[in-house]
């Protein structure tokens, strides 16, 4: 059987397991964690197959980082029982390049974190396997009655598969729902700190992996963290299991009034803060599929009961022509960039408008890829807030020439707080994506596929334009409802099922089907306020329709 890995051909008996063929590799397979086989990811313990092109998987790419990421956190719950068996652990969220921990019944000291980051470096020195154990369900249901881990047991009677995948360190049994390593040993970077009254997990550095990556201090990120575990303590809704017993004894409808009325109320204090702040330019920045419209449209609303009359000034006016872009060093256009825009031409406009000066606006032609030779007077009266929503809102360089007393700030973001169980998290990102695929598919006739192509650009763009500004913000805004993936389940998890294997895709379609398979669907969407963020993706948004 002859097959190639990372371009070389190799010649194999079938019974190898991808592990074994890494010494034949030019560099040893260094730093290797899977293998990316068409568009699967599989163990280096799997079973080598005939295939026409292999891929090793390092901390490089996006699989791989997660991998090492599941299988730094089990090297943690393992240390963590070996420290104190029996005590809880939450896995709560991602945190900067790390992940926030909490321990309920230990009061996390600076001894507590050196014993846990000892105990880690020791398993790691031991070299232990990380075992996959394929077992019935009722095995595992069995395992975690016994050991107590009634989160486990409860969100496992809505998995409808007869057999489960389990994995083991020194005695310790859990899932995760993706691959893992194959050996403590290959952890060897992380680092730990107490931060507030948990601890941060540090993940090696994406640009220099050989090392953690440097904690970074981020109030305001951490504060809106705390804010939505608030949230879910008056929802009452900790994982995927209490969602799930909502739907299924038909109690989801005042769930989802509550989860709104939260929101509402933080709008409208949002509002508050702006009024009080004395500002008039008003810049709304987030990630992809984070509701910026949507969320832009109920502050203007908030604002307007309070007597005033914002105006929204459109980024989409001030782009460039395309051929007078700079180019990438591949030819290419990053239509992200914040060069796209005339920023001087913008500032000039903003410093005039405050003035109560009239401006022409130029409009722009998105099939041309350029200005029209045509404008519009645009003109405020004195105090009449002027709003800006997009990626780039909160880079200063878009305002540079207007004094900062007279900004305010928002950055809006899904900060998803609602786990599968204590150990398996969903991340913000896969709930992005998933509002993106479903709004993609119902509006813009982009499959899912293509719309999975174009994610590690768009990753890329937030990370250069987004993210270094969030801690900028005056005021964050998650916009993650609670109860949204037992409606979005509906729209995307036929057409992630429908992704073949052989799709370069296929890992991120399973990923996303796997935490999927554990959310019940709910049929309550006449529940959902026209005013919702999650209208902005399913559809029927007061906000799009023209008026009578």
């Amino acid at each position: 059987m002859y097959l190639k890995l990372n371009g070389i051909e190799m010649c194999c008996t079938g019974e190898e397991k991808w592990g074994d063929l890494l010494p034949k590799l030019p560099d040893g397979g260094a730093g290797a964690l899977g293998v990316l086989v068409g568009g699967r990811t599989e163990s280096l313990n799997d079973t080598v197959e005939e295939y026409a092109y292999a891929r090793v998987l390092t901390y490089a790419d996006e699989e791989g980082r997660r991998i090492y990421e599941r299988s730094l956190q089990f090297l943690f719950l393992t240390a963590a029982h070996r420290l104190y068996p029996g005590e809880r652990v939450r896995i709560r969220h991602s945190f900067a390049q790390g992940l926030y921990i909490d321990l309920p019944g230990v009061r996390v000291k600076k001894e507590v974190v050196e014993k846990l980051a000892e105990q880690m470096r020791a398993l790691v020195a031991e070299d232990r396997p990380i075992e996959r154990l394929s077992v019935s369900t009722e095995h595992a249901q069995e395992y975690f009655a016994r050991t107590g881990q009634t989160d486990r047991l409860r969100i496992l009677g809505y998995r409808r598969f007869s057999h489960f995948t389990l994995y083991r360190i020194d005695g310790l049994e859990d899932y995760f729902y993706g691959e893992m390593a194959t050996h403590t040993g290959q952890l060897s970077v992380f680092d730990l700190k107490a931060c507030g009254e948990g601890i941060l997990l540090q993940m090696p550095d994406v640009n220099n992996p050989a090392k953690a990556a440097p904690y970074v201090k981020l109030p305001h990120l951490l504060h809106t963290y705390n804010e939505a575990a608030e949230w879910h303590a008056i929802l009452n809704c900790e994982n995927a299991a209490d969602l799930n017993d909502m739907v299924v004894n038909r109690k989801l409808r005042e769930f989802i009034r509550v989860n709104e009325a939260l929101q509402e109320r933080k709008i409208e204090r949002i509002a508050d803060q702006f009024i009080q702040s004395g500002a008039l330019l008003l810049l709304i920045a987030g990630p992809s599929s984070s509701g910026k419209t949507t969320f832009s449209h109920r502050l203007r609303i908030a604002l307007r009961t309070q007597g005033l009359r914002p105006v929204k000034v459109s980024l989409d006016d001030y782009y460039l022509d395309r051929d007078s872009i700079p180019r990438e060093p591949d030819g290419s256009i990053d239509l992200e960039r914040i060069e796209t825009l005339d920023i001087e031409l913008l500032c000039d406009h903003l410093v005039r408008l405050l003035r109560g000066e009239a401006v022409e606006v130029p409009e722009f032609d998105f099939k041309a890829g350029k200005r029209l030779p045509h404008t519009h007077t645009f003109q405020v009266e004195p105090a009449q807030p002027i709003i800006i929503e997009g990626i780039h809102a909160l880079n200063p360089r878009l305002t540079a020439t207007i004094p900062d007393s007279l900004k305010f700030k928002v950055y809006i973001s899904p900060l998803t707080m609602l786990n599968l169980d204590d150990h398996n998290r969903i991340r913000t990102t896969d709930a992005r994506l998933l509002r993106r695929i479903v709004r993609d598919n119902l509006f813009r006739g982009t499959k899912p596929e293509e719309t999975m192509a174009m994610w590690a650009s768009v990753r890329r763009g937030e990370e250069k334009y987004i993210f270094p500004f969030q801690e900028k913000a005056d005021a964050m805004f998650n916009s993650a409802l609670t109860y949204e993936l037992c409606i979005m389940k509906k729209y995307a998890y036929p057409q992630l099922l429908a992704v073949k294997p052989s799709s370069p895709h296929y890992t991120m379609a399973r990923r996303l089907v796997k935490f999927l398979n554990y959310i019940q669907t709910a049929d309550v969407e006449d529940e959902i306020p026209v005013n919702s963020i999650l209208r902005e993706f399913i559809g029927g948004c007061c906000f799009y329709k023209d008026e009578d």
